[in-house]
This record gives structure tokens, C-alpha cells and sequence, in this order.
């Protein structure tokens, strides 16, 4: 089957319900997911989320197939597109992400790392130019920097892309 990729929008938490329900009707689907840690009641676990919440892609023969299906699957919003007619997605995108896949299908994401107690240096922001010890990492990308502020350690959140190794 020839079939180009195109971006489906889902409702809230619906993306795996989207997916079973366009793969019964014969669509290709990837639904890109990634290990996620999550902090609850006091517990820190691993859990799986979708790498773009709320959206998926499809993979669609426009003249084989009829898409417009789509538009009344159950968990599906809308396919992204002008209009009427949906806007297809270059292959390399899926393929880029397919290739970042470990064994088990999950995206890993790069992200640059510093070992906790590390010494990093931040580059911009209020705090340019200050020197610290990295101490954690959050799954928003934010870092905790502990900061020697007036003769104290100060526990300083601050974007990851905002630190260099010192």
C-alpha cells in the first residue's frame, strides 16, 4: 500500500481508543510514545504517554481509501489540514521518529544530561553567569540548580537549554 502520512487531532486521553478504532478500518497508524516519570502520593513511577498529546498520524492511500471516515471515528477530533483537505506530513518526520524508537517502541528523547553534583555554569537568564551543582532533572525539561546565594545554598529551577558544563 502506498499511503502518505497526515496529522489526526483526538480528544482528551483518546489517542489509544483513535488508534484501535482507525487500524480496524484499515488505516496504517503511529501513535508515537516515550517513558514519562511521574511523581504521585509521594511515589516517583515510569508510566507511557503519548510523545504529542491529543495527536497521532495516519497513514492514508488517497485514492484507495476513503479517508473521510476519519471525521467520525470514535477519539478522533479532526484530521489537521486547510480546510477541507487534509495536509499531508513529510515521510522523514515518522521515519525520524521511528528511528529514535528503542527495542520496546518507545521514542527516547536526547536530551543532554549532568550527572547530580556536576558543576554547570548558567548562561542567560536572571542568574547569567552563576555558577552551581546540577541536581536533578524534571520531565519538563526544567533542571534544579543548587545556587550559593548570600552565603546559602539555593535550590534554583532554570531551563535545561539555559546551562553549559563549567
Amino acid at each position: 500500500m502506498t499511503h502518505r502520512w497526515y496529522v489526526v487531532h483526538t480528544h482528551t486521553h483518546a489517542e489509544t481508543k483513535a488508534a484501535a478504532h482507525l487500524e480496524r478500518q484499515g488505516f496504517a497508524v503511529y501513535l508515537p510514545r516515550y517513558r514519562k516519570r511521574r511523581r504521585h502520593a509521594r511515589r516517583v513511577e515510569t508510566v507511557t504517554a503519548p510523545l504529542f498529546p491529543r495527536y497521532m498520524f495516519v497513514g492514508v492511500d488517497m485514492a484507495a481509501q476513503r479517508w473521510r471516515s476519519i471525521h467520525s471515528t470514535f477519539g478522533v477530533a479532526r484530521l489537521v489540514g486547510y480546510g477541507e483537505e487534509p495536509a499531508p506530513v513529510p515521510d522523514f518526520v515518522v521515519e525520524s521518529l521511528k528511528c529514535r524508537e528503542d527495542a520496546e517502541g518507545f521514542v527516547q528523547l536526547a536530551r543532554r544530561r549532568f550527572a547530580p553534583g556536576a558543576r554547570v555554569q548558567i548562561t542567560d537568564g536572571a542568574f547569567a553567569s552563576y555558577l552551581g551543582l546540577f541536581e536533578g532533572m524534571r520531565d519538563d525539561e526544567r533542571v534544579t540548580v543548587l545556587l550559593d546565594l548570600l552565603g546559602r545554598k539555593v535550590r534554583v529551577l532554570i531551563d535545561e537549554l539555559s546551562l553549559s558544563a563549567a
